[in-house]
Order: C-alpha cells, then structure tokens, then sequence
C-alpha cells in the first residue's frame, strides 16, 4: 500500500519552454484551472500528478477498478480483515477496504495539499450512494470520512438529501465535493447549501480559509442521458449539438458563480469529448479526466488556450431547448425544484450504476472470504 507524496511542477516561467510541457501540464500552469485525477489507481495517480494533478476522486465504481488491477496488493487485505473482523457483513469488509483505498492515495496528495493550504490537495472519497436519500446517514458517514486523512474531501450526492447534508457538514468543517448532479438547478442549490454552511462557520468563530469544497457536474452525463432520448423519440439534431449540451450547462453555472460570488469551485466530470476538457480551460475550476482521457488529451493537437468565457453557440442552445425538455430542465435556473433532483433521468441512471458497483464490490470480498473450495482442490 503506498504513500508516495509527489509534488507538482513549478508555474511556468520565462525559462520553460512550453513547447516541452504536455498539453496537461500546460494548463496547469497557465492561469487557475486545476487538474484532479478521475481515478485512485496508484500507477494513474503517479502519472496525473506528474501532469501537474492537484487532486483525485473515489466511489464504488473507482474502487472496484482499483481492486481488480491492484488484487494482488488488496486481496490479501481483504482476509486479513475478515479475520480482524469476524462478524463483519461483506458489505462493512468491502467499505474498510475503499476507507484504505482512499487514505493511502490520499496520503500521495499529502504534499500538494500543503502547498496549496487545504484548498486543493484532496482525495475525493463518496458516501455510499444507497443513503442518498437519507440526510442523517449522509451526515454521519461524511463526518466519518473526513477523518480518515487531513486532506479529505468528501462526496455528498445532489439529491435533496445530500442538499440538506452538505450544509450541515460544511458548517461542521467538512470540504464537501457534490456529485450525482448534471444540472444548473443543482449546482446552485449546493453553492447555497454550501455558503449557508460556510457562513454559519464564520459565525461561530472557525475558520473556512482551508477548506475547499467543489461542486461536480458531470457533463458527458447529462449528454448520455439526452442521446438516450433522442434514439428512443427519433428524434433528428445536426451532427454535434448533443455533444454540445453538458458544456452549455457548466458555462452557464460558472457565469453565475462568478457573479453572485459563490465561494465552491465547478468540477468537470464524466468526460465523452475534448471539450469536456478544453472548452473550460481558463476558468477558476477543476478538470477531474481519468487518466485514460489525460493521455488522450496530452496526445492531441488541441490548442490550450482559455475558452471558459466562451459562449456555446446560441443556435446550438436554442436547438437542444426545443427538441429535448429535459435539457431545459438541466440549463435554466428553474428547470428542477428540490423535490425533483432524486427523479432526473441522468440521476436515477448514475445512482443506478453506483449502487451496482456497491454490490460488485460485495461479490468481490464474498469471493476472497468465501473462496470456492474445489478450486483449492484443482
């Protein structure tokens, strides 16, 4: 289990050559926008930071990634804590197994979230997605989480349940990371649970210069969902534009933050095509590719220059609000009401996948603690 801590590059100066820099690392020294690492796999993580990474995430489906290419490392770990812990369920085996997943790749980060005095430097770590509908288990497993390491983040999914918790723990000094959200409508609802927090900290004395909440929006989601529409409905749009739809959405909430002074930074997530990537570059926000994307992006030939205040074109926006309601719902302010975040298509979909790999995760542990004796025998 490793606890590497690897700092990143200096900032570009007169001396470095940007011709040398990957295309990555380019960005990352450019102005404001930060990379985070889409993956807790320690080989990936070793290369994002090497791009200038500043960050990283977990959830049940990263580490059920992490466990199958690291086995050898984990299945060990996974006996020894059935044997530590004999009455545990496979599914409280499987939770400690993604606590230490997190906490050794959180302490790579270590040195960077010095650097950076709390604000960046984190390990995303994600509540179990089956209590997204239940504040009070949010509450306690995130306060439960951020003690696993200083430079924890935690995730709280963008359901009305997660709204009300991000609040409580932010005012408890939690740096929240909001996920499971694809639309305007949520990140505004978690920028105000958050300054609702955030404010109730400084009134109590505490400080909340060191924290360092961001809000996901995971774009290539919302353009997922509306593909899945358009085949189903047969519905005809020029080649493009539902690339186009998630992008829409983060420029549009970035402009807002901007102006009403929210202080949680937007997160690109969820990547499909460059521009999840290099249509944000410029603004103060995070980029979380997975490294699979950071080569692909470090391969091309796409210009790294600021984009973010760039509008997505208005016939592209006019398009996708009149063939596709539900990205109405996603880019104006008052497309969803509280009530509605825990139906949104794009949201059933992903707490549908997250939920799956809590139960892959399961399978796995079963398959260690209760290995087939037969196969002993072959």
């Amino acid at each position: 289990m490793s606890t590497h801590s690897i700092s990143t590059a200096e900032p570009i100066d007169a001396r470095t050559d940007a011709a040398l820099l990957s295309p990555l690392q380019q960005m990352t020294r450019m102005g404001p926008t930060c990379l985070w690492n889409d993956s807790a796999a320690e080989a990936d993580l070793i290369y994002s930071l090497a791009q200038g990474a500043v960050g990283a995430t977990c959830n049940p489906v990263i580490v059920l990634e992490v466990l199958k290419r690291e086995l050898s490392i984990w299945q060990p770990r996974i006996a020894a804590l059935a044997r530590e812990r004999p009455a545990a369920t496979e599914t409280e085996i499987a939770w400690r197994l993604a606590e230490e997943i997190s906490a050794t790749r959180a302490a790579m980060l270590g040195e960077v979230f010095e650097q950076h005095g709390g604000r960046n430097g984190r390990l995303s770590i994600q509540t179990d997605p089956r209590l997204y509908r239940d504040a009070r288990a949010l509450v306690e497993q995130a306060l439960h989480f951020s003690q696993l390491a200083p430079n924890m983040i935690v995730k709280l999914p963008a359901t009305r349940a997660g709204i009300e918790a991000m609040e409580e723990v932010t005012a408890r000094g939690v740096s929240i990371n909001a996920t499971v959200s694809f639309s305007l409508p949520q990140a505004l609802a978690v920028a105000e649970a958050v300054e609702c927090g955030l404010r109730r900290r400084e009134q109590q004395g505490d400080d909340v210069k060191t924290m360092g909440p961001v809000c996901t929006i995971m774009v290539g989601r919302l353009d997922d969902w509306l593909k899945v529409v358009a085949d189903k409905k047969d519905i005809t749009i020029e080649p493009g534009d539902l690339e186009w739809a998630g992008v829409a959405v983060f420029k549009k909430a970035y402009r807002i933050y901007r102006e009403r002074g929210y202080r949680v930074r937007l997160l690109s997530a969820a990547f499909r095509n460059h521009m999840h990537w290099s249509e944000l570059i410029g603004g103060d926000v995070v980029i979380s590719p997975p490294c699979k994307w950071q080569r692909r992006f470090n391969a091309s030939d796409v210009p790294v220059v600021p984009r973010i205040d760039q509008p997505v074109a208005p016939a592209i926006v006019e398009e996708l609000l009149k063939k596709f309601p539900d990205f109405g719902r996603a880019y104006r302010e008052d497309g969803l009401s509280i009530d509605e975040l825990d139906t949104f298509p794009p949201t059933r979909r992903t707490l549908r996948q997250f939920m799956d790999a809590c139960h892959q995760l399961d399978v796995q542990v079963r398959n260690v603690i209760t290995a087939d004796p037969e196969a002993e025998l072959a």
